[in-house]
């Protein structure tokens, strides 16, 4: 399950993507149109910020910016990064020790299929997909 933390993280690079014109975006700007706590925001920027998904800058002027292109965010790097893995169990995680009955497991293979269902459906969508089209 992901946690207001991933879901909020997501809201937070929306709102930067959105309004990435205007440089620099106050946290206070983001809390208000987002009706997120401030406090709260600032934990997940700075989780945001040790990932290397955006930058900070501080003093008159400053803010949150992203540090790439919106189009080259996936969702679900940007749900990792704040979250973890998205693996359903524990065995399929990136750094998980190798299961002594993966040979014999006969869910083994359900799990992977789900798993991989889940990477590629996040990892397929992009910040600039949940964009509201401009016309």
């Amino acid at each position: 399950m992901i946690s207001t933390k991933g879901r909020y993280a997501l809201r937070v690079m929306l709102d930067l993507a959105e309004h990435a014109a205007n440089g620099f975006v106050p946290l206070k700007d983001i809390a208000e149109r987002q009706e997120i706590s401030k406090k709260y925001l600032e934990i997940i920027v700075k989780d945001l910020v040790g990932a290397g998904l955006i930058k900070g800058s501080s003093g008159k002027g400053g803010g949150y910016t992203l540090c790439r292109k919106a189009a080259e965010y996936s969702v679900g790097e940007i749900i990792e990064k704040t979250e973890g893995t998205l693996a359903a169990v524990a065995c399929l995680s990136a750094n998980a020790e190798k299961c002594p009955r993966a040979g014999q497991c006969k869910t083994l293979p359900l799990w992977r299929e789900y798993d991989e269902m889940v990477h590629n459906f996040f990892y397929s969508k992009k910040l600039t997909d949940l964009l509201p089209s401009r016309k």
